[in-house]
């Protein structure tokens, strides 16, 4: 709830709708109590404004988090080579279905078009990655209530919840909602267990790699939605073959080290996930050092395990 009101709070000063909360905003306002009768003020003055804020979640539609992805990305063209097949669940507004136009910089390892409107570069950590050709043919997403980022109404919103501190993420944002209006994303509305399954059914061209991923989605899901896609994949994997390789790429939450872990599998290949890295929730930051098996981190009830 307090995240809702800030969003609101947030969208009165990017509207230029409340001097004295902007300059709460910008940090030219000091002192709790200075502080505290700004936000009192606004909250009096955009109380109408304010209260539909309250009704749903925080929307935070990253693109910093492509390049988390982008470092699966790799290790699977590394494993089966440069045809990828890109799709993704709980795309939210599809920015980072723009994964193929972003220029991404690992650690000096980099990977996109060379005259991309947006460039991410990830505060990295650690040793970068082995280059490899990556060739995205295609990339499609789905999400239970996808949002149309080119909505100015929509653009404000996920622009309220970039917090000022970030501007560079702002603009990033802007930047990615401009690509979108240039040429739009296929983005679908769709239960994720369904659309997975029947994406899985569908042909798959020789010598591509069939990849799923996805950032900060799992611990959202219901059970039985994640159960079905686990097994779809299992199943899928099963059938898999060096000429049709299946991958899956992730970058979600271990509550117990505090940070997201990005991660890998393959069908044929080694069972299991591979750990790749670990990264900030928005992937300011990456850090390609595997952490130690022995380092559990945080003991955490199983009921707030985020396992995938």
């Amino acid at each position: 709830m307090p995240l809702r009101l800030v969003g609101g709070l947030h969208a009165r000063v990017l509207a230029g709708a409340d001097p004295d909360l902007a300059a709460v905003f910008a940090g030219r306002t000091q002192g709790a109590a200075a502080i505290a009768a700004a936000v009192d003020g606004a909250v009096r003055r955009h109380d109408a404004a304010l209260l539909p804020w309250l009704d749903g979640p925080p929307q935070t539609n990253e693109p910093g988090r492509s390049a988390a992805l982008m470092l699966g990305l790799l290790a699977v063209a590394r494993r089966y080579g440069p045809t990828l097949e890109v799709l993704e669940i709980g795309s939210s507004a599809g920015l980072n279905l723009l994964i193929d136009r972003y220029r991404i910089d690992l650690g000096g390892t980099v990977v996109g078009p060379a005259d991309a409107r947006v460039t991410i570069v990830p505060d990295w950590r650690g040793p970068p990655p082995e280059p490899a050709p990556v060739a995205i043919a295609s990339v499609r997403g789905c999400d239970v209530n996808p949002m149309d980022a080119t909505d100015p109404a929509v653009e404000a919103r996920l622009a309220a919840f970039i917090w000022a501190e970030a501007p560079e993420r702002l603009e990033r944002v802007r930047r990615a909602i401009a690509m979108l209006r240039a040429a739009p994303v296929d983005l679908v509305r769709a239960d994720a267990a369904d659309w997975v399954e029947a994406r899985l059914a569908e042909p798959q061209a020789a010598g591509t790699t069939r990849v799923l991923m996805h950032s900060v989605v799992w611990q959202y899901l219901p059970a039985p939605v994640a159960e079905r896609i686990r097994a779809a994949m299992q199943a899928a994997g099963a059938r898999a073959t060096a000429e049709r390789p299946l991958a899956w790429v992730t970058m979600e939450p271990d509550r117990s080290l505090g940070h997201q872990v990005i991660r890998m599998q393959g069908w044929p290949g080694a069972p299991g996930w591979q750990v790749l890295g670990t990264a900030h929730a928005h992937a300011a930051w990456i850090d390609s050092r595997v952490p130690d098996a022995a380092d559990a981190g945080i003991a955490l009830p199983e009921g707030a395990r985020v396992s995938v």
